[in-house]
């Protein structure tokens, strides 16, 4: 593996990147945006993604970064707390603690493992041709504003909405809205103390987070036709909507400006593609498998995505193959978190949060084990991940996503609106 071109400079294009180049491939970014500065205000980072930061020696570095470790829990809009986590419980059960960090603060880390002049900004780019991996005359080809470049492998990290996913799978239906809105802040509040939380109302939700330097994350996401805007602006938006909640969220509503508040609206990719390459191209990240953020997944996932493509650089049946069936078995479930969480009739709230306490009296690790599966992953070089002995075709490898794949698609919105579960009966 002699060169790789990156479309994208998102945290999946930036630690797939930062792998490669620890491999010795000499690696170009390309970033349509006039810089790294991240669409986002946090993130959230699970021991698996921590463990894919390792890959590449920013770990430590990361975890050294977070305030917030995983002591928190889950509430209702008048405080009343319907679950209890401590970081302690989640570490010993994960083997590393749940870390929270400014999403630019972890672009900022991910470009700096780079060589200077790495990551071109400002720069469009268009996938021309995808390559043939079996012919050494055929390398992959995109072009750029200052002329085609050649390339061994190139990484698409290029969003939910991939133009390089739409040129490779032209028949895929592509990423669909998932009902709700989201909306993201982060705000200088020094002095007011608060537990971590996430607080679930009637088809909406908000969580606090405390961030390093007296900073706080907060979010809120809410059941929303498509494409809608507040009349006059966002922070009044959240006022209406979440104002009268349980503190700090007054508070922190108070201290937010109009201007520094993000909305965007969920999109997601209900039918898994075919396989996460074509030719010597790869997706990574949203391209690939673009979920709702129900789960706290969606970076996460695109970490793991970025070392595991490293690691199978020069065998992408294998990266599919790795690839593939975890991932989509995650996006389902943060579907089904959505319908947990956006609930709307009032009865199954009440069920719902009745069920969520009593689980947690019993004890913090009956709420936890349902994480299980996901931040036990291992990087492959660590070989702590079971791969087969010989990799699948592309054929196999659809086919490995499961047969059901189908059934995700319709009226997804309709269902996470009523709180019906969905019927796919993955982990």
């Amino acid at each position: 593996m002699g060169k790789a071109v990156v479309i994208g400079g998102g945290i999946g294009g930036l630690t797939a990147a930062a792998a490669l180049h620890r491999r010795g491939v000499k690696v170009t970014v390309l970033e349509r945006a006039g810089s790294l500065e991240p669409v986002g205000a946090a993130i959230s980072l699970a021991p698996n993604a921590l463990r894919g930061l390792d890959v590449i020696g920013l770990g430590d570095g990361v975890r050294a970064l977070s305030a917030w470790q995983g002591d928190g829990g889950l509430r209702a809009p008048g405080g009343r707390w319907l679950s209890r986590t401590g970081a302690a419980a989640a570490t010993e059960r994960f083997g590393g603690p749940l870390v929270l960090l400014h999403r630019a603060t972890l672009i900022d880390r991910l470009a700096g493992l780079l060589p200077p002049d790495t990551v071109r900004t400002a720069t469009a780019a268009h996938l021309l041709d995808p390559g043939d991996p079996g012919d050494s005359a055929r390398p992959a080809r995109v072009s750029t504003p200052d002329g085609e470049l050649e390339a061994d492998l190139v990484v698409a990290a290029d969003g939910v909405h991939s133009a390089v996913r739409r040129l490779l799978f032209p028949d895929h239906p592509g990423a669909v809205y998932a009902g709700f809105t989201t909306w993201r802040t982060v705000i200088p509040l020094p002095g007011v103390r608060f537990a971590s939380h996430e607080t679930w109302g009637r088809g909406c939700l908000w969580g606090t987070h405390p961030l390093k330097d007296g900073l706080v994350y907060a979010y809120a996401a809410a059941l929303a036709p498509a494409g809608q805007h507040a009349p006059d602006d966002e922070r009044a938006e959240l006022l209406r909507r979440y104002g009268d909640w349980h503190a700090p969220i007054p508070a922190v509503l108070a201290a937010v400006r109009p201007e520094d508040v993000l909305r965007h609206d969920v999109h997601h990719i209900t039918e898994p593609l075919p396989a996460y390459h074509h030719g010597r191209v790869a997706l990574v990240g949203d391209a690939a498998h673009a979920m709702p953020p129900t789960l706290g997944q969606g970076g996460n996932q695109a970490v793991e995505d970025a070392v595991t493509l490293a690691h199978h650089s020069g065998d992408l049946p294998a990266y599919t193959a790795a690839r593939l069936p975890r991932t989509t078995a995650i996006a389902r479930r943060a579907v089904r978190a959505a319908c947990l969480n956006m609930m709307t009739n009032r009865a199954g709230i009440a069920v719902r949060d009745t069920v969520i306490a009593a689980l947690s009296k019993a004890g913090p690790a009956l709420l936890l084990r349902s994480f299980d599966d996901i931040a036990a992953w291992r990087p492959p070089a660590a070989d702590a991940v079971s791969f087969p002995a010989s990799f699948p075709t592309d054929e196999d490898g659809a086919r490995a996503a499961g047969d059901n794949r189908n059934r995700d698609r319709g009226r997804t919105a309709d269902r996470i609106r009523d709180g019906q579960p969905l019927e796919e009966n993955t982990p």
